[in-house]
């Protein structure tokens, strides 16, 4: 299990537990039921709803607005807010601030704090996965919200290499210069905006784009560069099963799906808003994938 930058035994929470997520085509999100029922696991009563700017009508700092001022103990943050909503926090944990994207806020006396549990919960899900076995030259690309939070995560896991591609040169350049600053130049970095060019030589290959999600149809890779790397990752899990994700299997790519980032990030998030997570987490996978999805 991932931990969370936060003291889980601090939220002193009393009567029910009002949680959301600001997102665009979050309609599919599972994120309500993983949390209500990690709530049920320990008797918690979770609510969680979700917001959609475009839908209400509202831009994303009015959306937040409204929810820290309705009483919400938190919320998570997706695409394509999540370095959006950076500047509006405190941020206490200098790595947070160094990835510079926020996925979890939670709202208390002292305001708005900041925290990245895309971070923690891609090293998690990685090491439950591939276990001890370190990420290699690694192409990873799209350098937004996400793609920081797991590149910060491929330097932890000890990746001997990182190619950032994006089609904003610049935010590939930024990003790739912020993972060789913070390893000290002990990992090669590099960017680019040619998917041919940066995955020579990878060992793995990570979608960080929102290629593949609802409402953006796709793959980020061709498939016929598939096939000499040794493992992929998707952030992206609605849906689960991706094009990306279903190209790299039949390359014979061992794949990570963008489900364990969902369900690690999630338990991490709670954590952090409630100061708890259920001791069994075999059995919130069970009743999740026993829930039927909204």
């Amino acid at each position: 299990m991932s931990t969370a930058p936060h003291d889980r035994r601090s939220a002193g929470l009393t009567g029910p537990v009002r949680l959301g997520l600001i997102g665009d085509n979050i309609k599919r999100s599972r994120s309500p039921d993983l949390h209500r029922l990690a709530g049920r696991l320990l008797g918690l009563d979770v609510s969680y709803d979700l917001f959609i700017p475009r839908d209400m009508g509202k831009d994303f700092d009015a959306v937040f607005d409204a929810c820290r001022d309705s009483g919400l103990r938190g919320i998570n943050v997706t695409y394509p807010y999540k370095e959006m909503v950076a500047s509006r926090l405190r941020i206490d944990d200098d790595l947070t601030r160094r990835i510079g994207s926020v996925n979890t806020v939670l709202f208390g006396p002292r305001g708005a704090s900041g925290y990245n549990t895309d971070h923690t919960g891609f090293i998690a899900a990685y090491r439950e996965t591939f276990g001890d076995t370190a990420p290699g030259n690694v192409c990873l690309i799209g350098a937004g919200g996400v793609g920081k939070a797991v590149a910060f995560g491929l330097l932890a896991l000890g990746a001997e290499a990182l190619t950032v591609v994006d089609s904003d040169a610049e935010k590939a350049r930024s990003l790739a210069t912020a993972i060789a600053t913070a390893s000290h130049g002990a990992v090669k970095t590099s960017s680019s905006d040619a998917i041919r060019t940066a995955m020579g030589g990878a060992e793995g290959v990570v979608n960080c784009t929102p290629l593949g999600m609802i409402g953006h149809p796709g793959s980020p890779v061709p498939p016929e560069l598939l096939g000499a790397q040794r493992w992929a990752f998707d952030a992206i899990y609605t849906p689960v099963n991706t094009l990306f994700k279903r190209q790299a299997e039949a390359a014979g790519l061992e794949v990570l799906s963008g489900y364990e980032l969902f369900f690690h990030q999630g338990i991490d998030a709670f954590g952090i808003f409630t100061g708890q997570v259920p001791a069994d987490l075999g059995a919130l996978r069970r009743m999740l994938l026993e829930t039927p999805p909204n």
